[in-house]
């Protein structure tokens, strides 16, 4: 699996979706303690302001340009760039069309 050209694929699934994004999970799911989603946002689009409890998560920036908000702060990130969630409440915004690898570790409860 190549995720450059997967991402691809997702973003233009995105710009066809009404929703503006598009993902497709390539490893894991919700039933195992690793989750990989390749994840495409459109332009001005966002994952709405959202809360990870219990587990670790990571973005690994594939293509365009996202922003990581968390209350008055924000971070820019772009291709290569490996981002570690907060667990408090925050956002992703793309700044440009942008593709993402999003990774969650759930813990066993």
């Amino acid at each position: 699996m190549n995720l450059i050209t997967l991402a691809e694929t997702q973003a233009g699934l995105a710009a066809q979706a009404s929703s503006g994004r598009s993902a497709v999970t390539v490893h894991g799911g919700h039933e195992h303690a690793l989750r990989q989603t390749v994840m495409a946002l459109c332009e001005g689009e966002h994952l709405h302001e959202h809360e990870h409890h219990g587990g670790e998560t990571t973005v690994l920036v594939l293509h365009g340009h996202i922003r990581l908000v968390t209350g008055a702060e924000s971070q820019r990130a772009a291709p290569g760039d490996f981002l570690v969630l907060p667990e408090h409440r925050h956002r992703i915004e793309a700044e440009t069309d942008a593709a993402i690898l999003f990774t969650n570790v759930v813990q066993p409860r």
